[in-house]
């Protein structure tokens, strides 16, 4: 069992793609990771953007290219019960009881299932929260508006998160339908970067119909475009079983994407996806005191609020 260290700073550990693009940096090679703050130099490329990544690294992400992927559509028949923990538990993969939560900052998230929340009586409880906004590109949340500003007048930081459907519609597509729809990005210090929900197919094929590699083409697309529009990285959010089944265990993304990982049955989240040496959220349950699916953020509150605020 992999026991990841605390993420004490969203600025370390870093993984070592990482600390090979600083050096890079400061040898002046282009195209590389820049701190936060420091003016993009000569490296710069016509229609590159700056977005802030895991390690509060401001990355160039030009105009992305994108990789396309099979489109094999399938009907959308229970949106509505599509959450992250839901389609989690249907497959079976452990329960709270034989998990020690560690002290970390409790927080929940949310779907259509749960409906009108009553946030001052959940706010005391809680540091974070995140709601689901959007499926594929045909389906929005119709308690968002609730679930979204409502933590945000309680002075929470909330997300917006995006259930993907990727034989449905190419990644690029769905980010820009969830950016659209209330999965957008704002350095206010209360509002996390979206999250990328890709795992089990509650529809059909346990991998949408994609092999490995265009699994992962169809989510650098996703992320390449949420980063190109919104200026920060997406988190991503899978379970390791589905990760290692459908990307082949692919590990390109722990540079530059915070983990969200799902596991009700392994202490301190269990094994992670290749590349992640720890995760940045941990759902632990389906269901518990509060609204929604039980989660922690792995860190200190300035560290959930450095995330709100620099991506």
């Amino acid at each position: 069992m992999i026991t990841p260290p605390r993420l004490t700073a969203l600025f370390g550990p870093y993984p070592l793609a990482a600390v090979a693009a600083v050096a890079a940096l400061a040898a002046g090679v282009p195209g590389m990771a820049r701190p936060a703050g420091q003016p993009a130099g000569p490296g710069s490329h016509a229609g590159g953007v700056w977005a802030v990544n895991v390690s509060g690294q401001r990355v160039l992400v030009t105009k992305p290219k994108f990789i396309p992927t099979p489109v094999h559509p399938e009907k959308i028949t229970h949106p509505g019960a599509d959450s992250m923990g839901a389609v989690t538990a249907a497959h079976a993969l452990g329960r709270r009881s034989a998990v020690q939560v560690t002290p970390q900052l409790p927080g929940i998230d949310v779907s259509s299932y749960q409906g009108n929340i009553n946030w001052a009586a959940v706010a005391p409880y809680i540091d974070f929260s995140y709601a689901k906004a959007t499926e594929s590109t045909n389906y929005t949340n119709p308690y968002f508006y609730n679930q979204y500003e409502g933590p945000y007048n309680q002075g929470l930081i909330r997300g917006a998160y995006h259930f993907a459907i990727p034989n449905n519609s190419s990644g690029q597509a769905q980010a820009d339908f969830f950016i659209k729809h209330g999965g957008g990005w704002s350095s206010d210090g209360q509002t996390l970067p979206g999250a990328l929900d890709i795992e089990f197919n509650p529809y059909g094929s346990e991998c949408y119909q994609l092999t490995q590699s265009q699994m992962v083409s169809w989510i650098k697309n996703f992320v390449n475009e949420y980063a190109f529009k919104e200026h920060a990285y997406p988190v991503i959010y899978t379970n390791t079983n589905w990760w290692v089944s459908c990307t082949g265990n692919y590990g390109g993304f722990a540079t530059n994407d915070p983990l969200w990982i799902a596991n009700y049955s392994a202490s301190h989240g269990g094994p992670l996806p290749n590349g992640w040496g720890f995760y940045t959220f941990w759902q632990y349950a389906d269901s518990g005191s509060l609204p929604g699916d039980q989660d922690v953020f792995n860190g200190a509150h300035s560290r959930l609020k450095a995330l709100a605020t620099n991506g």
